[in-house]
């Protein structure tokens, strides 16, 4: 119950952000960042029992006749993954309550934020696959609006768009694999699929669950072709980058693999895709970023190559490589989440991000500078920082795997990358002289440079004394890889490994880039990557829908009701005659004797038909149609339906109300060409024969009771309702008449708004 109750909490803490922003302002960051921080504590609770082999767990029947439960699981691998949410959380908070402290809507920003965070929790702690995917989409809705945050500027707004079309389009993908793979395993709890991993490798639809479930994790962690979304992503506000695409909302497809490593693992398809994927990531990332010049496009492009680094060593399989992608991401949180917060600082103190314009920063922003540069070692895989152990780490996974000296390579060039690239974003700005320009720098308030050297300084002390978080890291590990394999100890020193010369040369190569900084990314930039990769292919396509989208409309939306109404049930007649002529028998209807009252009735219906189509005057037409509906009330009566009958009377009474006021105004009818109306004439008569022929193989069967008789007895002990017509509509048909109660709604807040815009109109 402690873990819903978490859960909660996080929840109604966004909730009444917008009433703490209201009361104060200026301490709302720091009465709001009390929430995660407390999580935090709450989740610290947590560790000896995620220690031990029984983890804590909640369990609640959802719907459980669609597996659908809610389910939570504190082992290693959540409730590390926890921890990093809610302490990383706990900074951006308040950091975001200085740096938005002026805006307006600082609030709502707030509120979206916790939002998030809660939703990222219940991701990682949910043990059931459908309940997971629910916590996956609140995260893409949330991060909409996140990044969507500035929508007065266009580039918000694209971007916003462009990450929640990649991300909703992966999980779907996502969301038909779970289906899948709970259909297979037999059941939707998470912790009980590793169980099933071996009958699942030798199902038919295991391919099929596989690349569905790399979809969504691939599009959510921004894997080539797919990163696009992320750089963009930048119009965001800092805190917002800084938590969800350093630490957090990134991180969710990488955690999903790491989930379903033991059940999907462990095949050729897997490693292959998952290593050869990430390993372009990595180097693609690293590449494109030193192409750019804003800090904050540099830092997404960098965190990209890292993704990249985590999804290739979870392609590996081994318990090596499951230790390194713990460490790895651990040590990337920290660095990255503070590099993003300086580079807030750096803007809120300079009014810029470029690169170019920035230099001997460090003079006048001391404490923002200490935190870069500590972040910015570690990013590069200098010693003592917990990123040098991390590093190596990667190196000793890559270099045991198979084939491993040529994969050591390639992400040898990629760590090469990442150390120029931290040179360029911690080191350069803040060192020698001020650039040309004449810009204002100050130095940001302790809301501001305080969370990043937090950050940057536990980098540090975790780099001093890696045994701190050993642990509970291990643990996340044996749950990703399961219990074979050796972890080693968290260590600085190794020895003389190939790992060690690894790490060296990357240092070395990385300042030759450094070094070549300038020609390197001109270079780049007359390569047009952006312009002709993944997110090329993706405005061609929303551009091809658009313009796919005007002339479907042209030809279908012709403004001629007539045509859309002639069309409809053209159609509809042609698809009733394919049924009948290929599948119904030609049968001799039963004959029964024609009453008198209905002779009467039928040709009461016939004459006021035929009267409604003849007559010329709007009115008369009106009046003979609601003589067809009273008539097909009587029948309703005859036939035992006295409500259905009532029901009829009262529309078909309004119906005609309305025509007669509305058509009432047009003095003329409207005229139709002669060959218009034979078109129509035998539209109708094939309609109308046809439905009769239907209704009279339908009536002509055999009739089976179990239906009624199903019915008739569940409807007082199930939906405890004496009408059976009642019941099978609020409750047996629940989904359809939710539908048709939603019709309703939309219809009438689409007259609502019709009638507000016409009386603003009017006091205009």
């Amino acid at each position: 119950m402690a873990l819903l109750a978490l859960l909660l909490v996080g929840f109604a803490s966004s909730a009444l952000a917008p009433v703490v922003v209201r009361v104060g302002r200026r301490a709302s960051g720091l009465v709001l960042g009390l929430v995660p921080l407390g999580l935090t504590v709450w989740l610290a609770t947590f560790v000896p029992t995620a220690l031990s082999s029984t983890p804590s767990t909640f369990h609640a029947d959802w719907v459980p006749e669609l597996g659908l439960a809610l389910t939570l699981r504190a082992d290693g691998l959540a409730l590390f993954m926890a921890l990093l949410i809610s302490g990383l959380g706990t900074l951006v908070v308040i950091y975001s309550g200085d740096y938005l402290r002026e805006h307006p809507r600082l609030g709502e920003f707030l509120g979206w934020l916790l939002f998030f965070m809660a939703s990222m929790l219940g991701l990682v702690l949910a043990d059931n696959g459908l309940f997971l995917y629910v916590f996956w989409e609140l995260t893409t809705i949330s991060s909409f609006f996140l990044i969507g945050f500035e929508s007065e500027k266009e580039e918000a707004r694209q971007a916003a768009l462009r990450a929640l079309l990649v991300t909703v389009l992966g999980g779907q993908a996502l969301l038909l694999g779970l289906l899948l793979l709970g259909a297979e395993a037999g059941t939707h709890t998470l912790s009980a699929l590793p169980a099933a991993g071996p009958a699942l490798r030798e199902s038919p639809y295991f391919l099929a669950i596989l690349l569905l479930v790399l979809g969504g994790a691939f599009t959510k962690s921004a894997q080539v072709p797919f990163h696009f979304w992320l750089p963009g992503a930048m119009a965001a506000p800092t805190p917002a980058s800084a938590y969800l695409h350093a630490a957090t909302m990134v991180k969710a497809g990488v955690y999903l693999l790491a989930r379903l490593s033991p059940v999907l693992g462990g095949t050729p398809v897997w490693q292959g895709t998952l290593v050869a994927a990430g390993l372009v990531t990595m180097v693609v990332g690293a590449l494109l970023s030193f192409g750019q010049t804003d800090l904050k496009r540099v830092l997404a492009y960098a965190t990209v190559s890292v993704l990249g680094t985590l999804v290739l060593l979870l392609g590996l399989g081994t318990a090596w490589a499951a230790w390194a992608m713990v460490v790895f991401l651990v040590a990337h949180a920290f660095y990255k989440g503070s590099l993003f917060l300086v580079a807030g600082a750096v803007d809120h103190g300079t009014g810029t991000r470029e690169l170019p314009r920035l230099g001997g920063l460090g003079r006048v922003m001391p404490f923002t500078a200490s935190a870069a540069g500590l972040a910015a070692l570690s990013m590069g895989g200098f010693s003592p920082l917990f990123g040098f152990i991390g590093k190596e780490l990667v190196y000793e996974a890559s270099w045991r795997a198979p084939g491993g000296g040529v994969l050591a390579l390639g992400v040898g060039l990629g760590f090469a990358l990442l150390v120029g690239t931290a040179l360029r974003v911690g080191i350069r700005p803040f060192l020698g002289l001020p650039r040309e320009g004449g810009l204002q720098v100050h130095e940001a308030g302790p809301a501001l440079w305080g969370p990043s050297l937090l950050l940057a300084v536990g980098g540090l002390v975790l780099g001093l004394v890696p045994g701190l978080a050993e642990p509970l890291l291990v643990r996340a590990a044996r749950d990703i890889a399961g219990s074979e394999g050796s972890i080693p100890h968290l260590s600085l020193w190794h020895g003389l490994t190939p790992a060690l010369g690894l790490s060296v040369a990357s240092l070395l190569v990385g300042g030759g880039f450094f070094a070549l900084r300038v020609p390197l990314r001109r270079a780049l930039g007359a390569l047009h990557l952006e312009r002709w990769g993944a997110e090329r292919l993706y405005h061609l396509s929303i551009s091809g829908l658009t313009r796919l989208a005007d002339v479907q409309t042209r030809v279908l939306q012709n403004g001629s009701l007539h045509r859309y109404t002639f069309i409809t049930v053209a159609a509809l007649v042609g698809l009733l005659a394919l049924v009948l002529f290929s599948r119904v028998r030609w049968l001799e209807f039963p004959r029964e004797e024609l009453r008198l009252y209905e002779a009467v009735l039928l040709i009461l219906l016939v004459v006021s038909a035929c009267v409604a189509i003849r007559m010329k005057s709007v009115l008369t037409a009106v009046i003979a149609l609601g003589v067809v509906g009273l008539a097909e009330a009587m029948v309703y009566v005859l036939l035992g339906a006295p409500d259905l009958a009532l029901t009829q009377v009262v529309v078909q009474t309004l119906t005609v109300i309305l025509f007669a006021l509305v058509f009432s105004r047009f003095p003329v009818r409207a005229h139709r060409e002669e060959h218009s109306r034979r078109w129509d004439a035998a539209l109708s008569l094939a309609a109308g024969g046809l439905i009769t022929w239907a209704l009279m193989n339908i009536t002509a069967q055999p009739r089976h009771t179990e239906l009624a008789e199903t019915y008739a007895a569940r409807s007082a002990r199930d939906a405890h309702g004496l009408n059976i017509v009642n019941t099978i509509l609020v409750d047996f048909r629940a989904l359809d008449t939710m539908g048709e109660t939603t019709v309703l709604a939309t219809a009438g807040l689409g007259v609502y708004l019709l009638f507000r815009k016409q009386r603003q109109r009017s006091q205009a």
